[in-house]
């Protein structure tokens, strides 16, 4: 099978992508009933940093992410936070009206999307 060597950061758009991506998913935590208090406001815009340069490495572009932080261990990194699937189901609510909001190719929108919905599915820590 042949490896895909599709560098997505440039294909979704570079650093500016993955900014709007971001800050537009950022908006929607700001109003969700149940992801605003694991936030706290002294560190909002360092989590969208942290998840914007996470975003870029992973799909292809700047290493920032490794270089400043080392490997993403996104359990690890999370499990201080409760992430029982009512969580999870908001992040994704929040995430898909992001995605929803970007000007993209629909098969790169898909990607992006199997991709976030794995994440999400992977950071649940708690049944309840």
């Amino acid at each position: 099978m042949e490896r895909d060597t599709t560098n997505y950061y440039e294909e979704f758009g570079g650093e500016p992508f993955f900014a709007d991506l971001v800050s537009q998913f950022y908006a929607n935590v700001a109003t969700n009933e149940i992801l605003r208090p694991m936030y706290p406001e002294s560190d909002m815009k360092g989590a969208a940093r942290r998840l914007q340069i996470f975003l870029e490495q992973y799909w292809g572009g700047p290493t920032t992410y490794q270089e400043e932080r080392g490997h993403p261990r996104l359990r690890m990194r999370h499990a201080g936070f409760h992430i029982n699937p009512a969580a999870q189901d908001a992040w994704l609510d929040c995430m898909r009206k992001a995605v929803d909001g970007m000007e993209m190719k629909a098969e790169h929108r898909e990607k992006l999307w199997r991709y976030l919905e794995g994440a999400a599915h992977h950071m649940v820590n708690a049944l309840d």
